[in-house]
């Protein structure tokens, strides 16, 4: 399997290319950051040159398990966000996933095999007040997964969403520092009471691309220490 991991250097993205190991192309922004892997594309998912490029990466390499991992979190009342805001986060965590796919889908169709994750957000489940366009960003991946899962199915070709709740990354901890709770206020509400780790997400991927795991597609899985089922 070649297997790509975007926004790879860092976080649950670093944890995923970590985990495994071998045949990893990996594509995030830091040319600096991506130096450790043999394999990476330097991009940037926010624009459409970055999107294309990766794109054409992708055909290139005959990447048959593509993970869309990279995503940006804007906390901010609507009526605060700019139009270049929305755009933004639109773009990097919702048309460039399904732009890549349907960059990696021909390769996969021709091998009759493909694993495509997409790392979404409890957000995109249940929503978030002051998150709308991260929200609504993640829910559309959510639609998109259920859609493609039933596009690809006769061709071997999964399609999933893993949905983290607080995760334990710079991301998750600058974001949860952003809200009007403190982190250990938002721990109080998870009830496991912790954030939950990268490796665990890192451990989730692993099991969807394998052999076992061919029969599940379409599904939004919820990673999130039980906080969808509420406090």
């Amino acid at each position: 399997m070649n297997i790509l991991v975007t926004g790879a250097s860092r976080g649950i993205g670093k944890a995923i290319c970590e985990m495994l190991g071998d045949n990893i192309f990996a594509a995030a922004r830091s040319e600096k950051l991506l130096s450790a892997y043999k394999n990476y594309c330097v991009c940037d998912l926010a624009t459409y040159e970055g999107i294309e490029k990766l794109g054409n990466y992708i055909v290139k390499n005959q990447i048959d398990v593509l993970i869309n991992n990279a995503g940006e979190y804007i906390y901010s009342p609507i009526e605060e966000m700019s139009f270049e805001q929305i755009e933004h986060i639109t773009k990097l965590n919702l048309s460039a996933p399904l732009y890549l796919i349907s960059k990696a889908v021909p390769y996969m169709k021709e091998k009759r095999f493909g694993r495509i994750i997409n790392i979404g957000s409890i957000s995109g489940v249940m929503g978030e007040a002051y998150a709308s366009a991260y929200s609504a960003s993640k829910s559309g991946l959510i639609g998109a997964t259920k859609a493609l899962a039933l596009e690809l199915a006769s061709y071997g070709i999964t399609v999933n969403t893993i949905n983290p709740g607080w995760v334990d990354t710079d991301m998750g901890n600058s974001s949860a520092n952003e809200g009007e709770f403190t982190k250990e206020e938002l721990v109080e509400c998870i009830p496991q009471k912790r954030f939950v780790s990268p490796y665990e997400i890192a451990c989730m991927v692993k099991y969807l691309i394998s052999e076992p795991a061919k029969g599940v597609t379409g599904q939004a899985i919820n990673l999130c220490a039980g906080l969808t089922c509420g406090c």
